[in-house]
């Protein structure tokens, strides 16, 4: 039996919040959108404007800018959003000249609705998708196997000469937080084919701000700025655009000369563009000095769409923090805030080496607009560095070995021998570079030898000041090639710039795994210095135990296909699955042995634990590990695969117990891992952060293989005696891994068991062979595969979000319909999580929006490679226990809700499971009495008010009744 206590009907009517509907109080803003196709020119000034050259002079612009028999240029055909005034869509509204080929910047403010009309003037089918609003299933706009039909599907795919109107709003649940800037940086695009689609042109910049942020003029403008921009880095890749065929036949003189596969071709049209402009040909981006303006950032793209934003001459302050400097990835989105200080015209660039040398930067322009300048107030010391620049020698290895292994450097078979052996064809691993150096004065004789400056290796010396210093570096370029200094960070004039344009023994190492087998790792030395010991040794004390065993299986990244041929509608052969998932003409399918960690329920190793439920999720990830803050993780550990395995864990102590570190076959080594302080949660942080864990052996290659498992470290008293967490009704923890099966330790007898009759005839080095060996996968699932991700609407949902692998292991996880908060110091809301080999977040969400709901990588390659995967919101209206979705790919998902014996943990208290109905009939019902209750409070109220009113109007007409009388006599 349960009994519901007086304090429990505030939390049942606080969660009850969240399935409310989604109730607007503001404005209805309404945006007349129309599709078309145009002409786009990436330079119209038709020459390079930065370095202020003709195309026939500038070898690496004309390359991508001139026409030839086999080039296109710098014309493409593109489909674009333009605004219109009304629904005759025969009144274009004019949008400024730099937003380029973006669409209208759309506005709203919390509270408001957005309604869209929109037009496709286009050839074919397009839709728009927003970021950052919350929708229902007829105003998602993205097309994919959802299980709706009917007028739920009219969105997805607006044909030609077609219409729809989508209805989107802005409720308290996607509003910014109060540690956000007024306005947030959204997107929206079109949706049929993400990738194709924006490839051709349709994306545009949405801003959702706070209440009372935009005043009342059409467009609206913001009260808080003076200057809103909006900028798109991308390498808009014309190659995935619908209309490549049709450029080539336009602009090519010779189109048949044109081979489409041609890498050298593919690269020409790979367009390094801010907002649809190339090498400075970005018009009109003007301010006020002393102004304010807002800066909105974003990406979109592939692998190569890693962008850092410099803004030359002024500083940023994003999320509370002063750069200079934007990180911009595929669907990251960015504000910034900046008050520029010093006029002039100064230089945006992509820091990418790549993306600067090929176009990627633009000029914006600070005016002088007031007569009376800023004070300079600086009042600190002046500090003079004397800086040569200075050739030299500089040997990568000098100690001849590698420092981590002990391996010779030029020894055969290393990693390290293609790098540092010497020949007629290789360097080796000395070359002549330019560096830095300080000296003590002017004279340039003496240098400065400091050594705390050891570790600096070929880098400068370090240059040091305090708020209110001034900086004076005078430089002597003592090399034979032309030098500056350009500094970051700082306050600087035009005139010293420095850019030329037109106006214990461990080791440290990068995670990406090709950076680490190429070197780049070193080992630091930790020393307990003498007065400097602890106060005091924090306890730990035996806390949990797990029984996890390795073991050898087949794993199936896609076993059902259907989802991904009714996506994008056609056959297995013509699909972008085909590669990875055909086992024909050499190449090895879906299925491959594997290695994979298991839980069992005790030493024995006889009983696997099941997995179902809360767990079905984690696919080929080990199971979920959790610990508190001074506990003691003890992992029993049974090798019972065909080679040595380990287990190894990032943010914990690892004791010498569980030595040698490697199990062989068959044999059984406890490790005891002590959990510090400073591997859980700072005071800024979730009450939770997650880790990961993976067989150390070979890393690169266990992991790769299928060893790897999610941990996470909480603060004390978050778990529960069952492991899960009392600030949570629902975990998750998703790996993002581009699984490399060429780098598996099983690959030979993976050719041989499902490759080719022959597997002899198989070329290992092919690179479409290599290519389909690489799985694109969401913990070890494709093209909507994994099982698992339901939740019930209003229920709090922490998603532990893993990267590993390569350093095209670059994801950026988008949530559809849902919006999720994320911890950096301060609260942020967001709907896209950047993930990078070796980063680990926590991200946490209120289900809102019932609904099965596409979630996925937005690197446009990893979509087509099957990166994505399906989650699902069930509403309080579904049963609770067992429930069947309405897509047929998803089948039966039966939710364990179990904890103890057949109860369920809610309002504080363990209810069984035949009771939940009715708890959930007596919450609507006391929701309802109370809303009766405040109703006939109100009519009571009101009825007393008019009672008072009435009296004081009788008293009134007998007081003037009263002077009447005295008047007459």
């Amino acid at each position: 039996m349960w009994a519901m206590e007086p304090g429990h009907l505030f939390w049942a009517l606080l969660l009850m919040q969240p399935l409310w509907p989604q109730w607007t109080d503001g404005a209805t803003r309404v945006y007349y959108l129309g599709i078309q196709d145009v002409q786009w020119n990436y330079a119209p000034k038709g020459r390079n404007v930065i370095m202020d050259k003709p195309l026939d002079n500038d070898t690496v612009a004309s390359s991508f800018l001139k026409s030839d028999k086999n080039r296109i240029g710098s014309n493409y055909k593109k489909t674009i959003y333009k605004e219109y005034r009304d629904g005759s869509y025969m009144d274009e509204m004019v949008q400024p000249a730099w937003l380029g080929f973006l669409g209208p910047v759309l506005q709203a403010e919390v509270g408001d609705v957005i309604l869209i009309h929109l037009k496709n003037f286009a050839t074919r089918p397009y839709t728009i998708h927003p970021h950052g609003v919350f929708y229902e299933k007829d105003s998602e706009g993205s097309l994919y196997p959802d299980g709706s039909s009917g007028q739920l599907k009219a969105d997805d795919s607006v044909p030609p000469g077609g219409s729809h109107i989508y209805n989107w709003t802005i409720p308290e649940g996607h509003a910014p937080t109060d540690a956000d800037p007024a306005c947030l940086t959204w997107i929206y695009h079109s949706h049929v084919d993400a990738p194709r689609d924006i490839a051709t042109g349709l994306i545009g910049p949405l801003i959702t701000c706070k209440r009372g942020t935009l005043d009342g003029n059409s467009p609206p403008q913001r009260k808080d700025v003076d200057n809103d921009f909006f900028l798109l880095f991308s390498v808009v890749d014309e190659n995935l655009s619908w209309h490549i065929d049709e450029n080539i036949a336009t602009y090519c003189s010779d189109p048949t000369s044109v081979d489409k596969e041609d890498e050298a071709f593919q690269e020409s049209n790979r367009m390094h563009a801010i907002n649809g402009f190339v090498f400075g040909n970005l018009p009109d981006l003007s301010m006020c000095a002393q102004k304010r303006v807002a800066w909105h950032l974003f990406g979109m793209g592939n692998e190569v769409d890693v962008h850092t934003a410099f803004f030359h001459g002024q500083i940023l302050t994003i999320r509370g923090h002063r750069t200079d400097v934007a990180h911009i990835f595929p669907a990251t989105f960015v504000t910034a805030e900046m008050v520029p200080r010093e006029p002039g015209t100064w230089l945006i660039s992509c820091q990418v080496n790549s993306h600067f040398r090929d176009g990627m930067q633009a000029l914006y322009k600070v005016k002088s607009c007031s007569m009376t300048p800023p004070m300079n107030q600086l009042t600190g010391k002046v500090r003079q560095y004397f800086i040569e620049a200075h050739e030299i020698l500089w040997d990568y290895g000098p100690m001849g070995h590698d420092g981590s292994t002990g391996k010779n450097l030029r020894e055969p078979g290393s990693g390290s021998d293609k790098f540092f052996q010497k020949g007629s064809s290789r360097i080796g691993g000395t070359y002549w570079k330019v560096r830095y150096e300080a000296f003590q004065d002017e004279t340039f004789q003496e240098k400065v030898q400091l050594e705390e400056n050891k570790h600096l290796g070929i880098l400068g010396p370090v240059i040091r000041a305090e708020v209110g210093d001034t900086i004076q570096v005078i430089f002597y370029n003592r090399a034979s090639q032309p030098f500056s200094i350009q500094p970051h960070g700082v306050f600087y004039e035009k005139d010293y710039e420095g850019t030329v344009y037109n106006d214990g023994m461990f080791e440290i190492y990068c995670q990406a795994g090709s950076h680490r087998e190429s070197g780049m790792k070193a080992v630091y030395n930790v020393s307990q210095c003498p007065g400097n010991q602890a106060n005091h040794h924090q306890r730990y004390q035996a806390a949990r135990i797990y029984y996890i065993m390795a073991e050898e299986v087949e794993w199936d990244y896609c076993p059902d296909r259907s989802w991904e041929l009714e996506w994008h509608n056609q056959s297995e052969k013509d699909s972008y699955g085909h590669i990875f998932l055909s086992n024909q003409n050499g190449l090895l399918g879906s299925r491959y042995k594997k290695a994979v960690f298991r839980e069992y329920t005790d030493g024995t190793f006889k009983i696997p634990r099941p997995r179902t439920g809360p767990e079905e999720h984690l696919g080929i990830l080990g199971p979920l590990l959790r610990g508190e803050i001074g506990d003691i993780l003890t992992v029993v550990f049974k090798n019972n695969a065909s080679r040595p395995y380990s287990v190894h864990a990032h943010g914990v102590l690892e004791s010498s117990t569980g030595w040698p570190l490697a199990a062989a076959p068959g044999e059984v080594l406890t490790y005891q891992w002590n959990i510090p302080e400073r591997s859980g949660p700072g005071p800024n942080d979730s009450a939770c952060v997650s880790w990961i864990y993976y067989s150390a052996v070979d890393p690169i290659k266990d992991m790769y293989s299928g060893l790897v498992g999610p941990l996470t470290i909480c603060r004390k008293g978050t778990l529960e005696p069952y492991g899960g967490r009392n600030d949570m009704d629902r975990e998750f923890a998703l790996l993002f891994l581009i699984f490399d099966e060429n780098q598996s330790w099983y690959l030979e007898e993976n050719v041989a068991t499902h490759g080719p009759q022959e597997p002899d005839h198989v070329n290992l080095q092919d690179d479409t062979f290599l290519e389909s060996n690489k799985m694109h996968a969401i913990n070890g699932k494709l093209y909507s595969n994994l099982r698992g991700l339901t939740m019930y609407q209003g229920e709090r949902v922490a998603w532990y979000m893993l990267a590993m692998g390569q350093d095209i292991d670059l994801h950026t996880v988008h949530f559809h319909a849902e919006s999720f908060l994320y911890r950096n110091g301060e609260s942020y809301r967001a709907d896209v999580v950047d993930l990078f080999p070796g980063t680990f977040e926590v991200v946490e969400m209120v289900a809102s929006n019932p609904g099965t709901w596409l979630m996925h990588c937005h690197v446009s390659d990893h979509v087509h490679a099957g990166m994505e995967t399906l989650f699902t919101v069930l509403s309080e209206k579904e049963h609770v226990s067992t429930i069947t979705t309405t897509t047929k790919e998803i089948g039966k998902a039966t939710i364990l809700r179990d904890i103890g014996e057949g109860n369920v943990r809610m309002l504080g208290m363990h209810i069984p499971i035949k009771n939940i109905d009715m708890l959930a009939s007596v919450l609507i019902s006391m929701s309802a009495i109370l809303l009766l209750i405040a109703l006939a409070l109100g009519g009571v109220v009101w009825y007393q008010h008019r009672q008072r009113k009435l009296r004081r109007n009788r008293r009134s007409i007998l007081d003037d009744s009263f002077k009447l009388l005295s008047l007459k006599q």
